[in-house]
């Protein structure tokens, strides 16, 4: 299909373009005083019965009407990142997220991981694959089993690549959930700081640090494994005020469990405990830091921002139907 649809829009796209990265323009209420345009920009994963569906780089599916559609396109797989932003692709990033996360138990069903800890926190109790987007399609009865087994929801981990998945298994009721992107910066400049005498870097997991994670009291044991686990965990901690986590795995640090206390709020502590694991690492060898990220979470995001990350992707997770 390839039409004039107005003095300037035309549309590009076929239903050969499945599996694309595409921008479709659609309009809501033609002709009308008050007609409104609408853009959907993400991988055209089923076109049939004049009925498009496009799912975004969140694992969102958005299903457009071709009649609605005013102008579409094929556009680049993905925008190109800034200038200065450590390089990597999304398998070597998501490889040295899970050994920066370690799940107390694991098992591979073929090219993915199936991760469990309790049910403490999505990333150790969710199906990934280290790979990325060259992964084959996961053992879903294979995986939904092992999850039962552990009286766990059945949990998978979805990035770039997983588009056409992700629409499936919407099809099929698996809700979206934990909606993140993963950031990228230069290691040097967070710790070009003079050093802050109130963060206390350590290679220990302490009852100090572990009073100033709330999240760890959920489930202590399992807290304990995964926080600790890891190739080289630094903790930093200033007392009663703030944490925060990095793990170095050859030129990565990765950071996580960064937190404030509500009355230490924009005090300037998470830049300090931040800086001072920035120093850790760059001791241990690691040149580059990654985080994640809700990408509800503002904030956040503006904070690291500021201290030079930007986005590398996104990612989501996909749970089973309840008594599935």
């Amino acid at each position: 299909m390839q039409f004039s649809a107005g003095a300037h829009f035309i549309v590009r796209i076929t239903a050969d373009d499945v599996g694309r990265r595409v921008s479709v323009r659609t309009v809501t209420g033609p002709g009308e005083a008050g007609a409104r345009f609408t853009d959907t920009v993400g991988v055209l994963t089923s076109w049939a019965d004049g009925v498009l569906s496009v799912t975004r780089r969140d694992g969102r599916v958005v299903e457009i009407a071709e009649a609605a559609m005013v102008a579409a396109k094929a556009v680049p797989p993905a925008p190109a990142r800034r200038r200065g932003l450590p390089s990597a692709d999304v398998a070597e990033l998501t490889a040295v997220g899970v050994r920066a996360w370690p799940a107390p138990e694991t098992e591979r069903f073929g090219d993915w991981i199936a991760r469990a800890g309790g049910g403490w926190t999505r990333r150790a109790n969710s199906a990934v694959a280290p790979g990325g987007p060259s992964a084959g399609a996961p053992d879903l009865p294979g995986l939904m089993d092992w999850y039962a087994e552990r009286r766990l929801p059945a949990v998978l981990h979805l990035g770039p690549g997983h588009e056409a998945l992700a629409a499936d298994l919407d099809g099929r009721g698996w809700a979206a959930g934990g909606h993140a992107v993963l950031l990228v910066g230069p290691l040097a400049p967070l710790a070009d700081r003079t050093p802050d005498e109130r963060v206390v870097v350590s290679e220990e997991l302490t009852d100090a640090w572990l009073a100033g994670w709330p999240r760890a009291a959920e489930a202590p044991d399992v807290a304990r494994r995964v926080l600790a686990g890891g190739p080289r965990v630094f903790f930093g901690v200033v007392p009663g005020a703030a944490v925060g986590r990095c793990v170095v795995d050859g030129r990565w640090a990765g950071y996580a469990a960064v937190r404030v206390a509500p009355d230490h709020h924009r005090t300037g502590l998470a830049t300090a405990v931040m800086a001072e694991l920035a120093r850790a690492a760059l001791g241990a060898g690691a040149s580059a830091a990654y985080l994640q990220v809700e990408t509800d979470n503002a904030p956040a995001r503006a904070l690291y921002a500021a201290l030079g990350f930007g986005e590398h992707h996104g990612y989501h997770y996909r749970t089973a139907p309840p008594g599935r």
